[in-house]
């Protein structure tokens, strides 16, 4: 058992909290229950280390069959150590070392996708985090993060995707220029969601919602720049029926996701 939590290996778990650690190791840290299971459930291959408090792994049964499954060997520690490591007030027992594993935009294009999320410029963890989660409840075959969008693997996006990080290919790094242009070649509309542009409802009854398309999504202060937004096919607002100033970010790409999910599922007419 792990009980020093000075040591330099429980050290080395906690500079993953730092992104400039995340760069230089190419690793992430993963936090309580319901990351670990979808870790071991969907990328057991990328955890490294798995450690656990003994009241934790005890606790969860489930985790302990699939880490049993997968050959992930877990390695108690104390509750001082499970503190040392963690990001959060409340590690819930459970933390785990995670390989990164981005995937590359060729190869998210490659694949034919039909709904795909862009991030430009998108700064706040909780709304990326809540973006990606949103992504795949509704289906979407990837998101792709360009310019300065916040680091995928910082904690607190982790934690904000609840699992959907280990569902769904996630491309970081790439420029949106590039991006758009793979896009087009793959066959798929750009959206832009942005208070300058049509309303949403105009272009759900013309059926542009139905098609291939890639939703692209800006800054939660400034929305898309207007470079951004001449590489759209189209841009489109949400409509505010009550007296709300606007929406944040993550629930209005939500709305977007959703709203493309539906029109791509809806059964043909005529």
């Amino acid at each position: 058992m792990l009980e020093n939590p000075r040591s330099p290996r429980v050290r080395a778990v906690a500079k993953l909290t730092k992104r400039s650690a995340r760069t230089e190791t190419g690793l992430f840290l993963l936090e309580g229950p319901q990351s670990v299971r979808e870790a071991l459930t969907y990328r057991p291959e990328a955890i490294v280390e798995l450690f656990a408090t003994p009241g934790g792994w005890e606790r969860h049964q489930d985790i302990r069959a699939k880490a049993a499954d997968a050959d992930v060997r877990v390695e108690y520690v104390t509750e001082d150590v499970l503190h040392a490591m963690a990001d959060t007030v409340t590690p819930q027992g459970l933390v785990a070392v995670v390989r990164q594993t981005p995937t590359s935009v060729r190869d998210i294009f490659d694949a034919s996708p039909r709904l795909v999320a862009i991030c430009e410029e998108v700064r706040d963890p909780g709304n990326l985090g809540t973006i990606i989660r949103a992504a795949d409840a509704a289906g979407a075959d990837a998101v792709v993060l360009t310019g300065r969008t916040v680091d995928p693997y910082n904690p607190k996006v982790v934690r904000a995707t609840t699992g959907s990080l280990f569902h769904l290919p996630v491309s970081v790094g790439a420029e949106l220029p590039d991006v758009v242009d793979r896009a087009h070649a793959a066959g798929l509309r750009i959206l832009a969601a942005d208070v300058k542009g049509d309303d949403l409802l105009g272009a759900r009854a013309d059926g542009v919602l139905a098609e291939p398309t890639a939703w692209l999504f800006g800054n939660e202060a400034r929305g898309l720049e207007d470079e951004a937004l001449e590489l759209a096919d189209r841009v489109l607002r949400l409509p505010i029926f009550g007296r709300a100033e606007s929406l944040n970010l993550a629930t209005a790409a939500s709305v977007c996701l959703y709203e493309s999910a539906f029109a791509q599922r809806a059964a043909p007419t005529g």
